[in-house]
């Protein structure tokens, strides 16, 4: 009698592997589909919020103009390019990018537990933040866009709030479609975006090349020397040229670091700085374009087809952060951060491609506040750059642990280069905060909300853990007793009950033999483990072990970045003479009644809160893709 674990219990791994990564011209153009959208939407609403605040909504001098591109392009330049694409995307957990990855790879060489506590509280900080920057996007993108009828049809002014909310709404409902079918034209209109940004700021630049003297840093230490306290205010919106800087890095694992690269530094920041500096030309030209500078950057006949095509550019620069969100959020819930949620499967080949209802409703109802509550891209810009900012921090704090101890780069290399960084993003951040009070609370909030929740949860999960560990009975105390039980029957059939700890027998057994007073023929103690790796390799999936006669202890691993499915992992397990037949399976969970115990090691606010979490999280069974009539539930009652 013999059981092996094949090394092909690959359960749904899809194109976030290395060997599943397109290459060439096609991972260049699904990057451009994806990955800059955000980024590349950016000349909407950047400059003229900048130079806006700058002139109090006056004119703008030449020299001030010369001073914020110079701003603008050295930011792009050291936040993405030096910061991100060189540094930031070399550090890959297996493939995998994104700041949950980050987090993962940090912890990994730390030693101190503190430390990694310390750690896994900025990953998850900036994750928070990250989904606060997931509801601005879509809602400063959209409403910049359709901002630009006021230039074509200043009438029209009134229709700007009802057509955002319904693009926005349209934009949401179709999610469940799958990235894969609404991503197959994003390429091809990213590439017409960047071509026609481009070109209409070098038809600009040739009247006024002198705005190409903003390459030289000289006039941005020069502005920020003569204007001091403004150019600190000015910061806090030259930052909305990098929204978006995360998604290079979180989305590494669909197209590889070199197609994002390479897109970046040959054909999007060319075409993003050429229209930056053409916006300054005009504004040098004609100070009064500073109402909107890149819709008249355009002549009259093609400012509609401007309006139709940066419509669509920010409906796929919200798809990019909406997307992100799903994958960050289904991370999270991997490692015991966020409660079970209900996530559906897009593509039946790529495991990447997932939709979660509950989140794409609670996403739509956020943004739809915002443009309610905000009206305009520009009051909305306030609330925008504090959570792209304070995302850059968690991601520099992480990045510096991992080229220290990974890298093993030397204390001063790191102190020089990632605490020079820190600095700079740090000023951006403090420059935000001065918002705070126009409209940058509103991604704090949510941060602080999402923080408290998640921790709420991680330490209830973790009391719920202890006090089942308590309460269990060892396997091996178990295994002595059975063959003494003659009131226990064994029936036909395979059972597959879940635990939390290998070592112990499940309560749902216990229970089970308590009241039904019988024990299948084939017994699977099964335990399913969510590691700190983005995916598990093929050979590491499965442990089997036979502790008793038909009774086998059976652990499945999966990482953050997969969805456990186990009738498919069992099946693909081998066993020989045994008769056993998983395909007809019952499985046996524990439906958990949660009480407060005294004393109790847990607040009875957070207890409330963490019973109506629990409450509302999907069933164990619906996440781990266990059919519904296969299922026995046997109610447990805990203290904690």
């Amino acid at each position: 009698m013999s059981l092996t674990a094949p090394a092909a219990v690959q359960v749904g791994k899809g194109s976030a592997g290395h060997d599943a990564r397109p290459a060439g011209f096609a991972a260049i153009l699904g990057a451009l589909g994806v990955v800059f959208g955000d980024i590349g939407t950016s000349p909407l609403y950047a400059l003229r919020t900048t130079a806006q605040v700058v002139s109090d909504h006056g004119t703008i001098a030449a020299s001030e103009v010369l001073g914020v591109e110079s701003l603008l392009f050295w930011t792009l330049m050291l936040i993405v390019t030096v910061k991100y694409v060189i540094l930031v995307m070399r550090a890959d957990y297996n493939g995998e990018g994104g700041i949950i990855a980050l987090m993962s790879l940090a912890q990994q060489t730390a030693k101190r537990k503190s430390v990694k506590l310390l750690l896994g509280m900025t990953g998850v900080i900036g994750a928070c933040l990250f989904f606060g920057d997931g509801i601005i996007t879509p809602a400063v993108s959209v409403i910049s866009a359709i901002e630009g009828i006021e230039v074509s049809f200043p009438a029209a002014s009134h229709l700007v709030v009802p057509l955002s909310i319904a693009v926005l709404i349209g934009l949401f409902s179709i999610q469940f479609h799958g990235t894969g079918r609404i991503g197959i034209i994003f390429g091809p209109v990213m590439v017409v975006w960047f071509l026609m940004i481009g070109i209409l700021g070098i038809l600009a630049i040739i009247h006024h090349p002198s705005i190409l003297l903003a390459l030289s840093p000289i006039y941005a230490i020069m502005f920020i020397a003569q204007h001091g306290y403004l150019s600190f205010l000015a910061l806090g919106s030259v930052v909305l040229a990098v929204t978006g800087a995360e998604a290079l890095y979180a989305d590494m694992s669909h197209f590889g670091r070199r197609p994002i690269r390479e897109a970046w530094l040959f054909f999007v920041l060319p075409c993003l700085a050429l229209n930056y500096f053409g916006q300054g030309a005009l504004l040098i030209s004609d100070p009064a374009t500073i109402s909107n500078p890149f819709f008249l950057l355009g002549p009259q006949w093609l400012q509609v087809p401007m309006i139709i095509i940066s419509t669509i550019a920010t409906v796929i620069a919200s798809q990019a952060c909406i997307s992100g969100g799903f994958s960050l959020c289904r991370q999270l819930i991997q490692l015991g951060y966020v409660p079970r949620m209900r996530i559906m499967h897009t593509n039946p080949t790529e495991e990447s491609q997932i939709y979660l209802p509950g989140l794409n409703h609670s996403l739509m109802v956020g943004a739809l506040l915002l443009v309610i509550a905000f009206r305009s891209s520009e009051a909305l810009a306030s609330a925008y750059g504090i959570a792209v900012t304070g995302t850059f921090l968690c991601t520099c704090i992480l990045a510096a642990v991992v080229y220290r101890d990974r890298y093993k780069w030397s204390p001063w290399a790191t102190i020089a280069v990632f605490g020079g960084f820190f600095i700079i993003d740090g000023i951006f951040f403090a420059s935000n905060t001065l918002k705070i009070i126009e409209g940058g609370w509103v991604p704090v909030l949510l941060a602080a909300v999402l923080i408290l929740m998640m921790f709420t949860w991680k330490k209830g999960r973790s009391l719920v853990l202890a006090r089942q560990q308590h309460d269990a009975m060892p396997v091996a105390a178990f295994m002595a007793r059975l063959p003494h039980s003659r009131s226990i029957i064994r029936v036909p059939g395979t059972g597959v009950f879940m635990t939390a700890n290998p070592e112990f027998i499940p309560t749902s057994l216990l229970h089970n033999l308590k009241h039904n007073k019988v024990l299948h023929e084939h017994v699977i103690l099964l335990t399913v483990k969510n590691l700190d790796l983005p995916q598990v390799m093929t050979d590491q999936r499965a442990e089997v072990a036979e502790v008793a006669p038909n009774i086998y202890r059976v652990t499945l691993r999966y990482g953050f970045m997969e969805m456990p499915n186990l009738p498919s992992a069992l099946a693909q397990l081998q066993f020989e003479s045994t008769g056993f037949d998983v395909s007809q399976a019952s499985y046996f969970v524990s439906r958990e009644l949660l009480v407060r115990s005294q004393p109790s090691h847990i607040s009875r606010w957070r207890m409330a809160l963490f019973l109506l979490m629990t409450k509302n999280a999907t069933p164990i069974t619906d996440f781990l893709r266990i059919p519904l009539d296969r299922v026995v539930e046997l109610g447990v009652r805990i203290g904690i």
